[in-house]
């Protein structure tokens, strides 16, 4: 009898065995990646951040990570998720025209013209690769998410809804992910935009712009504790900012109008801590020759002589002279009048600048703890997250080798 005993006990440990899923069987746990619009670095260290201060104390935290120019919004969300800088990918201001179809002038707020693939086409952002290669992706909300760029689109994308609080946009990204695990996405993009609104009308020391960053922080927590209910603790999350900000004055102007007559120069780029200059309808290329050089706290460059360091002057889409304004300081002229006045902060200003600095954060099981890495461009973001995806990444400005150290 107690050999029989033993040998159904057998039988059933065996049976046990024979059920229990394989490892190998589990869904790959989701990458995500966070966008906090105009969030510096500094900013986690105000004391109003305890979620975002958790995972960079637990994960990795970048002493900053370095926008490509120029520090924009578009220019460098794009960069973000193709690896390459504006003058390769094609998005090289948040306002820009095109020579190969003219009369056209992308804006933010145009998503007639927007949303053209031919805009975006120059490179393939990271859902659009893994979507080829077989890995879901979702897009809550990203510049060029809404766009059919070389043919394909996110699994799941929206239109951008700015009235959308931040609560309801991680409830979004968990909904995506109460889905059956094959039907899950693997690759998210979350974005907020509050921080950056509040540092252009009230300045990066305001406390309009900490009040911003404790309620995305808020959400932060909720996204981490919504994993966590759903057995998802253990997926990679990537925080990153696209640039960071610096206050300005009507103290600090740079008058355009000293330099050139307006009537010669059509500004492509209103003039702001960057402008974008065309010769006049009618007028030379000559003709925007006095603006060449520096001019107090200003320079301006021909298109193709800018700086090296700044990787930016090749593209069709770049003006023929490009001025960029010392931090903290507006350029203005009455060639093309200001629809906002000059308070609070911007961006746009020489990447190089520790108030451009934007955040990057990485925790998860892919990544050290408690590491910091020194400051780094921010085309190497890209070809991190297609290896924590396992996608093969296209062509791009990025180099693997500069944020190995952070992974495990």
């Amino acid at each position: 009898m107690n050999i029989l005993r033993l040998l159904l006990s057998c039988m059933l440990l065996l049976a046990g065995c024979a059920t229990a899923p394989p490892s190998a069987s589990l869904p790959p746990a989701p990458v995500i990646l966070v966008a906090i619009d105009g969030f510096r670095p500094d900013y986690l260290d105000r004391g109003v951040t305890p979620n975002m201060s958790r995972l960079a104390a637990e994960g990795v935290r970048a002493q900053g990570m370095r926008p490509s120019f120029p520090s924009l919004t578009f220019p460098n969300h794009y960069t973000l998720v193709t690896g390459m800088r504006p003058d390769r990918h094609g998005i090289v201001n948040n306002v820009m025209t095109d020579p190969d179809h003219p009369g056209v002038v992308f804006t933010l707020g145009d998503r007639a013209v927007n949303t053209q693939p031919y805009w975006w086409n120059d490179a393939a952002p990271l859902w659009v690769s893994a979507e080829k290669q077989g890995v879901r992706t979702a897009t809550m909300f990203w510049p060029g998410s809404e766009v059919e760029i070389r043919g394909t689109r996110p699994h799941d994308w929206l239109t951008f809804d700015q009235a959308m609080p931040s609560a309801a946009r991680v409830d979004r990204v968990l909904a995506w992910l109460d889905r059956p695990p094959a039907e899950r996405p693997r690759f998210i993009t979350l974005y907020f935009d509050i921080v950056d609104t509040a540092g252009h009308l009230s300045g990066p020391d305001s406390p309009e712009l900490n009040a911003a960053a404790h309620e995305v922080d808020a959400a932060m927590g909720k996204l981490v504790d919504g994993l966590a209910a759903r057995g998802l603790a253990n997926a990679n999350i990537v925080v990153v900012a696209d640039h960071g900000m610096a206050p300005v004055s009507v103290e600090r102007v740079v008058d355009l109008d000293a330099v050139i007559a307006p009537a010669l120069v059509r500004y492509v780029w209103a003039p702001g801590p960057i402008a974008g200059v065309e010769p006049a309808a009618g007028q030379a290329e000559s003709a925007v020759a006095p603006l060449l050089g520096r001019h107090g706290h200003a320079e301006c460059w021909k298109r193709g002589e800018m700086p090296a360091r700044l990787h930016f002057g090749s593209h069709r889409r770049v003006p023929a002279v490009v001025c960029l304004a010392d931090t903290g300081w507006t350029m203005v002229s009455t060639g093309s009048p200001r629809r906002y006045p000059i308070r609070g902060g911007a961006h746009g200003y020489d990447p190089e600048d520790p108030q451009m600095a934007a955040l990057f954060i990485a925790h998860g099981p892919a990544f050290r703890a408690g590491s910091t890495v020194p400051t780094f461009d921010n085309v190497n973001v890209y070809p991190l997250l297609a290896g924590l995806i396992g996608v093969t990444p296209d062509a791009n400005d990025g180099d693997p080798a500069v944020l190995a150290g952070a992974l495990k």
